[in-house]
């Protein structure tokens, strides 16, 4: 009886095999060695992956930035460097509308899961440089990004946003980033030094690559010592 496509088919034939059904041995044993090892996530960096996360970190003239970015690419983490050099280029960075491929329709610019915004603030406002008159007439607004400047301008799909500036903790400020979409906003409510402004990120990082929690990493980073503990986790 000569088999009929349908009975063929349902016999099998080496040439049908759909391969991503098959097992790579060579894969299973990998994951079994990385699972006798201790855990973290930069194993899934070690396991063939580019990085366990992505972080946009945005260089507000704070001074450590550069720093801090080549320290969390050891972390097995993804980061891109932004330097912020008027308003128009934070609102481009955090979910702004820009025409990205020259079609004249703009797209919003997908924003990492992490953003840590590095930057000089006052009474809960970040500190924006100054610009000359020329530019900044062109501006949507100048000198500062306060509450109502998140609210009118940034867009934060669940991103955890992580502020390193003086007083960037206020409620009102933190509330305002809540409101912008971010699923989380740590920040330092006074006046930390500059030097624990670059180490906080940076504890908190080590913590989550160490499988930590992201309620577990701000606990241990505000126990470490009284300057870390300025700093302050905020959800809704």
């Amino acid at each position: 009886m000569k088999p009929t496509r349908d009975t063929a088919a349902s016999a099998g034939s080496p040439h049908d095999t759909d391969p991503r059904r098959d097992t790579d041995p060579q894969r299973d044993a990998e994951a079994r060695w990385l699972a006798t090892q201790r855990p973290s996530r930069i194993r899934e960096v070690q396991a063939g992956r580019l990085a366990w996360t992505r972080v946009d970190l945005l260089d507000v003239e704070e001074g450590g930035a550069r720093a801090l970015r080549d320290a969390l690419e050891v972390f097995g983490v993804q980061v891109t460097y932004v330097p912020i050099g008027q308003p128009r280029h934070l609102i481009a960075a955090l979910g702004g509308d820009q025409d990205r491929d020259g079609d004249g329709d703009p797209a919003p610019r997908p924003v990492a899961p992490y953003v840590i915004i590095a930057c000089h603030g006052d009474e809960g406002r970040i500190l924006i440089p100054e610009l000359a008159p020329e530019i900044a007439r062109f501006q949507p607004f100048n000198g500062e990004l306060g509450p109502a400047e998140v609210r009118a301008h940034l867009t934060l799909p669940g991103s955890v946003v992580i502020l390193t500036g003086c007083d960037t903790g206020a409620p009102e400020l933190v509330d305002a980033f809540l409101d912008a979409g971010a699923s989380a906003c740590i920040a330092p409510r006074g006046g930390p030094f500059g030097y624990a402004s670059v180490f906080a990120p940076l504890f908190l990082f080590y913590e989550l690559t160490e499988r930590r929690t992201l309620e577990e990493a701000v606990a241990r980073l505000r126990a470490h010592d009284e300057e870390l503990s300025m700093w302050h986790l905020h959800t809704r």
